[in-house]
């Protein structure tokens, strides 16, 4: 049976079928071709994975980041960066890297972090005569940034599969993120010098920067709320997600005033979307995980690893090599639905904590992110920067290298230390 959801599912992925759908063609065609799964029982259990109440996260998180970005704030949080670090050695690439961090305390998307602050940056680098391609590599790789800052959308589906505590993942994210984007601006500062990248010449008007501050303060302020919530139990992580709306929803409509029903109206219909992609995802995601253990094949691959690989290090070798591969191809949300049910009894057999395991795959499934040839970031960027998608692969050299580092910690240095 996993043979036959295997060849079915890669032959509908390679004729460009869209993956919830494939991951459904190879459910079904392994449930028809076995007389020992009824098709209603597989039915009931990709329903049954979308009945959660801590899913009821994912399209509030979605809907705070279109409310708090969608409007004059993005320009404003940007205005802010630019003015601060734009004038240093690659500093309008850094501004990227940064602009993607505190908009990951907002969205939890890379995806809408890509096509947001893409649209409004890459236009502004390119008019300070910065090199297309390198801007597009810059935000194709800073965007998944945005996944390992609470709130991440993807830890919220680890969490789900794996039964994991979506605060501690949304903790243990923290540490990883900032080591990412401090390496990010440390390679854009390195190439912006020794290639002599333009920057801004203009004085710094010290009044419409701290004009811009106060502006741009509640979007910086929303991640650090969500934190301390958080961590000191003051509200559930399906709580925060709802109060987060509300929060971006006021911010919105009292402090920015951008709020009327036709963009309320667009932002809830591109939530709505946004999660109903998702949820389809995980439904088949469900089906096919449920029939994989039905057939035993996680534990007939933690078999296997246990009586020929012995080192616990090459275990982690191994899973890191394996899930770097299956993100080049397979969408993120689809990819931790599939690779949770298979690595996490092997990461429980070699005393690997669940929440470094999650941790551990949401930066590995990034990567994939911006890496061809279906790295979904490395196209939203490269199209908004009108450049091809080699050429902004030729930029990521530098990028690949800071985050391969911050993989090896996060895979062999101990979670207590990450916390």
């Amino acid at each position: 049976m996993s043979a036959l959801i295997l060849v079915v599912f890669l032959s509908a992925a390679v004729a460009a079928v869209p993956i919830a759908h494939a991951l459904l063609m190879a459910a079904m065609a392994a449930a028809a071709s076995s007389d020992r799964v009824p098709l209603d029982l597989l039915v009931q259990q990709m329903v049954a994975q979308v009945q959660s109440f801590p899913l009821i996260a994912i399209p509030f998180f979605m809907l705070t980041g279109t409310l708090m970005m969608g409007g004059r704030l993005g320009e404003a949080l940007v205005s802010v960066l630019s003015t601060l670090i734009g004038r240093f050695h690659g500093g309008p690439g850094q501004v990227g890297v940064l602009s993607s961090t505190l908009f990951g305390g907002v969205s939890g998307s890379a995806v809408a972090d890509a096509s947001a602050i893409g649209s409004l940056l890459i236009p502004w680098q390119k008019k300070l005569g910065y090199p297309p391609a390198f801007s597009a590599a810059t935000l194709a790789a800073a965007a998944t940034i945005d996944i390992m800052i609470p709130p991440s959308i993807p830890m919220i589906l680890f969490a789900l599969t794996a039964n994991a505590s979506i605060a501690a993942l949304f903790v243990a994210g923290i540490l990883p993120g900032l080591l990412m984007c401090a390496g990010f601006m440390a390679v854009c500062w390195w190439v912006g010098k020794r290639r002599n990248f333009p920057r801004e010449t203009a004085p710094i008007d010290y009044a419409v920067f701290r004009k811009h501050l106060v502006y741009a303060s509640p979007a910086v302020l929303l991640p650090v709320l969500i934190v301390i919530f958080l961590r000191f139990g003051i509200a559930t992580p399906t709580e925060v997600a709802v109060l987060s709306t509300l929060y971006a929803g006021l911010c919105s409509a009292l402090v920015y005033r951008d709020l009327g029903l036709k963009r309320l109206n667009a932002a809830v219909v591109e939530a709505g979307l946004a999660t109903g992609v998702v949820l389809l995802v995980i439904m088949a995601s469900a089906a096919i995980g449920w029939l994989l253990t039905y057939d035993q094949m996680p534990q007939g691959i933690t078999q296997w690893v246990q009586s020929n690989v012995h080192a616990a290090s090459l275990v982690i070798l191994l899973m890191n090599l394996l899930m770097l591969f299956v993100g080049m191809f397979i969408d993120l949300p689809a990819a931790i639905l599939l690779l949770t049910p298979v690595f996490l009894p092997l990461a429980q057999s070699i005393g690997m904590d669940p929440t470094q395991l999650g941790i551990m795959m949401v930066v590995n499934l990034a990567i994939g992110l911006y890496t061809p040839p279906v790295g979904t970031t490395l196209f939203i960027t490269s199209a908004v920067a009108k450049v091809k998608v080699g050429q902004t692969v030729r930029e990521l050299g530098p990028f690949y290298l800071v985050a391969f580092g911050v993989l090896a910690l996060v895979s062999y240095v101990p979670l207590s230390i990450l916390r």
